[in-house]
């Protein structure tokens, strides 16, 4: 169902982009794989036939691996007659898989054989190594119909009384996203608490960032924006992602420390890569950048060539629907979005400009020239094009972040002043 979604929200952009950058043949010739066990497999045949609780299992520790993405908390607006805080809510993200160790011996081959790690380079034991842990993520058989509960302080206290929230089940792809309230009514801004899996022994936790309704928010891209990835190449995908160490982009961890002290704002990093590069994303971004809530494609793919169609096909479909949720969330905050030139964010952040122009108030594109394939991405009539009818001062296109600072610090100013 995905991939047909993602077929139908293809540009005619993304097809010739896709052509420049060898994805189809990069993808028709990397292994196939099927996500499922067997088990799974009748799962989701007995949760259709019968009905979603039919067949759920709850979670076990020792057969499960389950990732709780860190997330924001929101308040919906209080009627103005009310004189009460709303209560707080948060969207829950989880991804479960099935444990176990498969032979993915062939796949690490293939990734190394693309990206030219023959010969003395290829028998790099930590190279190889590397290129295992990312990719075995990728290659976890799912887990459809689970139930699990999170357990919630009320308090940063150590002693604070702690809520159960039962979850679930997960869908076909192991994913389950679900809005629960929380026990909190007088929380502070940006205030950080954090949540267990219940059974888990305290090893899976997620992060939730309290956002108070107004204040400033900034949606920011990772690929190629603040993060090395080649993403307009499928073979430097392919290298960035699972045999280098991941790379900030120059100048940006500097910059997003300005940021974060002229405006404070929440931070939502917003990326088309799939969900299975949950773990390693988050790391790269607690290293090098604030922290804040990840999202990613929820996507199961069915064969590895459909990891790279996940940067390549729908992009900017998809990253509008995503902001449009994160709209939701926060309506009244003050938006500032950061991108690239390498796939749909001109596009996207300017479609979601002219639907809410009140909403963001700067957009910040990062113009690659660093890898191959971009020359029509980097044309300047590119971006008159997307931009068009969106004021001047609203959008600004950057080769070297020293470019932006100053004009941080008119928002802040004109936040101040306003």
């Amino acid at each position: 169902m995905e991939k047909l979604k993602q077929h139908a929200q293809e540009k005619s952009a993304e097809v010739k982009a896709r052509r420049a950058g060898r994805f189809p043949l990069v993808e028709s010739k990397l292994p196939a794989r099927f996500p499922r066990t067997v088990s799974g497999i009748w799962s989701t045949v007995f949760t259709a036939i019968r009905g979603k609780d039919a067949v759920s299992q709850p979670y076990d520790h020792s057969e499960n691996i389950v990732w709780l993405f860190d997330n924001v908390a929101y308040q919906q607006a209080s009627p103005a007659s009310s004189g009460e805080p709303q209560q707080w809510q948060v969207e829950v993200v989880a991804c479960a898989f099935v444990r176990g160790h498969k032979d993915i011996s062939k796949y690490i081959a293939s990734v190394a054989d693309f990206i030219g790690l023959d010969g003395k380079q290829g028998n790099n034991s930590e190279i190889q190594k590397r290129i295992e842990h990312r990719l075995r993520p990728l290659l976890y058989s799912v887990a459809p119909s689970l139930t699990m509960a999170i357990k919630i302080p009320s308090s940063s206290h150590k002693n604070c009384q702690v809520h159960n929230h039962g979850l679930g089940p997960t869908n076909s792809d192991g994913i389950l996203s679900q809005t629960v309230s929380t026990p909190h009514r007088f929380t502070a801004d940006r205030v950080t608490l954090t949540s267990h899996l219940v059974g888990s022994k305290n090893t899976v936790a997620m992060k939730t960032t309290f956002a108070a309704p107004e204040g400033w928010l900034v949606i920011s891209d990772i690929d190629d924006s603040i993060k090395l990835t080649q993403t307009s190449d499928a073979v430097g995908i392919l290298r960035t992602t699972f045999a280098e160490e991941p790379r900030p982009i120059e100048g940006m961890p500097e910059f997003y420390k300005f940021v974060e002290k002229q405006l404070q704002p929440v931070w939502v990093y917003l990326s088309a890569s799939p969900y299975n590069l949950y773990q390693f994303l988050r790391e790269f971004l607690n290293t090098y950048y604030h922290p804040g809530t990840l999202i990613l494609r929820e996507n199961s793919w069915h064969d590895l060539g459909g990891f790279l169609k996940s940067y390549s096909m729908g992009t900017q479909a998809y990253k509008a629907d995503r902001i449009d949720k994160i709209h939701s969330w926060l309506p009244q905050r003050k938006v500032l979005c950061v991108g690239d030139s390498t796939q749909s964010d001109p596009e996207a952040y300017a479609e979601l400009y002219r639907k809410y122009p009140s909403w963001i108030h700067a957009i910040y594109i990062r113009k690659v020239t660093n890898i191959p394939n971009m020359d029509e991405k980097n044309a300047d009539s590119r971006f008159e094009k997307a931009f068009d009818g969106i004021p001047r001062n609203v959008w600004s296109v950057f080769e070297r972040p020293e470019e932006l600072y100053k004009l941080v610090d008119e928002l802040r100013i004109n936040d101040i002043t306003a």
